[in-house]
C-alpha cells in the first residue's frame, strides 16, 4: 500500500571494491551481511535481497559471494562481526539499523549499505539523506512518522482505549525515539501510556505481567530483541486478551492483530539495487538515502475473533492481507 493512499482515509572510494578484487585475483565480489536477529527470523528478508541481486546479475555462488553472520539479538556482537568482514576485505557490508553504527565505527572505508533506519540523520548514521557522504548509505523506513497512524488504528479497532501498552528495548536509540512518539501521539489522542522498558529477552513477560489489567491493548516497538520473542509475546497478549500493534507482517502472521509499516521485503529488494550501483563504481556517499514507499496494513481476523474484537470495514478493505 502506497503511503499516501493509506493517510488519505557506504569516507570511501569508489574503487575499493575494484581495488579489493585486483589484490586478490579470482575472488568474487562478496557481501558481508551483518544480521542483527537469528536466521530463521530474518530468512523471508535475506531471500528477497539474494533474489533481487540475482535479477541485477549477482548470483550468489558465481558471481557474488554472501557471508552470512548473525548476532541473534546480541548487540555485543555487531562489532565482533563487522570486525571480521573489516579483516575478511569484503566488498560491502548490507545490515539493519541497529548493527549499522558498529559498522560504520569499524570501517571507513568498505561501503556500507543499512536498512530499516527510522532517522538516519538524526542518529548520524549520515549527513543527509540527499548526499549521505563517507562510506554508507541505505533506506529509511519513516518508522517516527507512522507511530502516530498506528496509535490511530488501535483506538479504530477498540473504541474505548484508553490506556496503550507500550514495550519496547530502550538499549536500542531507535525504539527510544519511537516510544517517544508514540507516547506523544497516544497524548495527543487524550490516552494515557503505560511503558514496559525492557533490555533482555528475560525481561517481557515480567513487564507484560506488571500490567495487570491497566491497558486495553499493547503497542510493540519491532527491534532484534523483540524479534527473537515475538511468539511468545503475542501468546501472552492473547491469554491477557489485549490487541497488539506491531510493525511486522511476520509478526501478525504469528499471532499478532494488526501490523502497520513499511513492507520490509520491499527495503531488502531495493538495498540489493544501492550493492549493485557500489559494486558498479558508485560512491555510496553520493547514492541519496532512500524513503519506504510501500506500506502494508495487515489484519489478523482469526486473532480478532479469538480476542471478541470487531474489525471496521474499512480497516479490512483497506488492509493489504486479511488473515482468515
Amino acid at each position: 500500500m502506497r503511503r499516501r493512499e493509506f493517510i488519505t482515509l557506504l569516507g570511501g572510494a569508489a574503487g575499493w571494491p575494484l581495488a579489493a578484487r585486483a589484490q586478490q585475483p579470482g575472488k568474487l565480489p562478496t557481501i558481508g551481511f551483518l544480521g542483527t536477529a537469528a536466521p530463521s527470523g530474518m530468512s523471508r528478508w535475506t531471500a528477497a535481497l539474494a533474489q533481487r541481486l540475482g535479477e541485477l546479475g549477482w548470483i550468489e555462488g558465481r558471481t557474488i559471494a554472501i557471508e552470512y553472520r548473525w548476532a541473534e539479538g546480541r548487540p555485543e556482537r555487531y562489532a565482533e562481526i563487522a570486525a571480521e568482514f573489516v579483516r575478511r576485505r569484503v566488498d560491502v557490508i548490507v545490515t539493519t539499523v541497529p548493527a549499522a553504527p558498529a559498522a560504520k565505527q569499524a570501517t571507513s572505508v568498505i561501503p556500507i549499505v543499512f536498512i530499516l533506519a527510522s532517522d538516519p540523520v538524526g542518529s548520524g548514521l549520515v549527513a543527509s539523506l540527499a548526499r549521505p557522504g563517507g562510506n554508507v548509505t541505505g533506506l529509511s523506513t519513516q518508522a517516527t512518522d507512522l507511530a502516530s497512524k498506528r496509535v490511530e488504528l488501535l483506538r479504530e479497532v477498540v473504541p474505548d482505549l484508553k490506556v496503550v501498552a507500550l514495550l519496547g528495548n530502550v538499549d536500542n536509540p531507535e525504539i527510544v525515539l519511537e516510544m517517544r512518539e508514540v507516547a506523544d501521539a497516544a497524548h495527543k489522542l487524550g490516552l494515557d501510556v503505560a511503558r514496559l522498558e525492557i533490555r533482555r529477552a528475560e525481561e517481557f513477560l515480567p513487564a507484560l505481567g506488571s500490567l495487570d489489567g491497566r491497558a486495553q491493548a499493547l503497542y510493540v516497538c519491532t527491534d532484534p530483541l523483540v524479534n527473537l520473542s515475538h511468539v511468545s509475546i503475542n501468546a501472552w497478549a492473547l491469554n491477557a486478551r489485549l490487541p497488539t500493534m506491531h510493525d511486522v507482517r511476520a509478526f501478525v502472521e504469528a499471532g499478532g492483530l494488526l501490523s502497520y509499516g513499511p513492507s520490509f521485503s520491499d527495503q531488502f529488494r531495493r538495498a540489493a539495487d544501492l550493492v549493485n550501483k557500489i559494486l558498479r563504481g558508485a560512491k555510496p556517499g553520493d547514492i541519496p538515502v532512500e524513503q519506504a514507499d510501500k506500506f502494508e496494513l495487515v489484519v489478523n481476523l482469526k486473532i480478532a475473533n479469538a480476542l471478541g474484537v470487531t474489525i471496521p470495514d474499512k480497516l479490512i478493505a483497506l488492509a493489504d492481507e486479511v488473515i482468515e
